[in-house]
């Protein structure tokens, strides 16, 4: 099975299935002498872990990780840094009537169509467990931005037919993380709230999506055609699991607009340097970044493990029969994925900006932790 590593220079190999021994990641080319420990890593995966309220799944899970190589004395030392996870609260028991007769919507058939077999406890290797190795090795990438003075921030701007105004960057840093729908319109939040709960005691599930910017990306990023800054970032949005759509900018808002009323035109801006009088384009114009802010949106299905009685067939003994799925699962996805949003935009950043020369490892101090302060990728003015 290929597909388990992202990252052309700075690389995340990921493996483990949602009810084995553990999860793991492995994160190559990170700079020597960043500072780095377990609690930096264990702030970004507490943010995604279960169990965090009434609207996740029950399952147990402390997500504690334990880095076993690639830092010394609390600062990376350039070598492939190693992270672990253990699974602490698997339950495969209940996932034996599906060996054989796939759940509605998942990839239960798929995998065992491509590969003649598969890990069947809890999803295996599709299970969105798996995005725990993600959100560490992001946690690792925004520890290297932040020394760029790289910012990165989503919230939860729609579940269902509930969507919240445009909120500012600032709104999402304040207060996406005061709720736990992470919606950061507090008023919003708590319709989001009453949909799901009447959803979940309805037995059923709700779609979303989440909104997504940045600050302090440096233009130059991306590299027309294939390895685009909207490419490589699609590609990592899309490999979320349940993801069904991702844009930026305009979006699909932009289907409706004139050339002339979405073209932006050009000034120069207090160094002198041409740049786009507004922001339409969402930070990325002809593939590569502008310096301006990135934003866009991510959007989610329902989760399809439901406990509404569903009609499955098994291809063992070619019998159809009617099947509820038990078990520990959210009820929608979104609130939990925007850590999960957050690391790979991350995680696209900073493989571009090591790309580019914009992160020089020769300017870290490997005793401070800390990147030559005159060592900065100049951005623009943000609107």
């Amino acid at each position: 099975m290929n597909g388990n590593r992202f990252g052309r220079l700075f690389q995340v190999t990921t493996y483990g299935e949602s009810h084995g021994d553990a999860m793991g990641v492995t994160v190559s080319g990170c700079p020597a002498g960043l500072e780095l420990d377990e609690d930096d890593v264990q702030a970004e995966l507490d943010r995604r872990k279960p169990g965090q309220s009434m609207i996740t799944t029950s399952r147990g899970e402390p997500d504690a990780v334990a880095i076993n190589s690639g830092t010394q004395d609390g600062y990376t030392t350039g070598t492939p840094i190693g992270m672990v996870i253990e699974n602490k609260d698997a339950r495969s028991g209940k996932y034996e009537p599906y060996v054989t007769a796939p759940r509605p919507s998942h990839g239960d058939f798929t995998y065992s169509a491509k590969f003649g077999t598969r890990n069947w406890g809890g999803g295996g290797r599709s299970s969105a467990r798996e995005t725990v190795n993600w959100v560490a090795a992001g946690a690792v990438a925004k520890k290297v931005l932040e020394a760029e003075g790289v910012e990165v921030k989503a919230h939860v701007n729609q579940i269902g037919d509930v969507e919240a105004p445009p909120v500012t960057f600032e709104d999402m840093v304040e207060h996406a993380e005061e709720n736990e729908v992470r919606c950061a319109h507090p008023e919003t939040a708590e319709k989001m709230l009453e949909k799901i709960e009447r959803y979940q005691e309805e037995g059923d599930s709700i779609g979303g999506s989440i909104y997504f910017e940045t600050r302090g990306v440096p233009r130059g990023l991306g590299a027309p055609r294939f390895d685009s800054f909207p490419a490589r970032l699609g590609q990592a949005m899309m490999a979320i699991p349940a993801t069904t759509g991702f844009e930026f900018g305009l979006g699909r808002e932009a289907r409706e607009w004139t050339g002339k009323d979405r073209n932006e035109d050009w000034e120069f801006d207090e160094e002198g340097d041409p740049t786009p009088v507004g922001n339409k384009h969402g930070g990325i114009q002809g593939g590569i970044t502008t310096g301006q802010p990135i934003f866009g949106e991510v959007t989610w299905h329902a989760p399809t493990s439901i406990p509404k009685a569903q009609t499955t067939v098994d291809w063992e003994t070619g019998e159809e029969k009617d099947i509820q799925v038990v078990g520990r699962h959210d009820p929608v996805l979104p609130p939990r994925a925007v850590p999960v949003v957050e690391a790979m935009l991350y995680l696209t950043i900073v493989d571009f900006m090591l790309l580019g020369g914009r992160v020089n490892p020769d300017r870290m101090d490997g005793k401070a932790g800390e990147y030559d302060t005159d060592y900065h990728p100049r951005s623009p003015g943000n609107e």
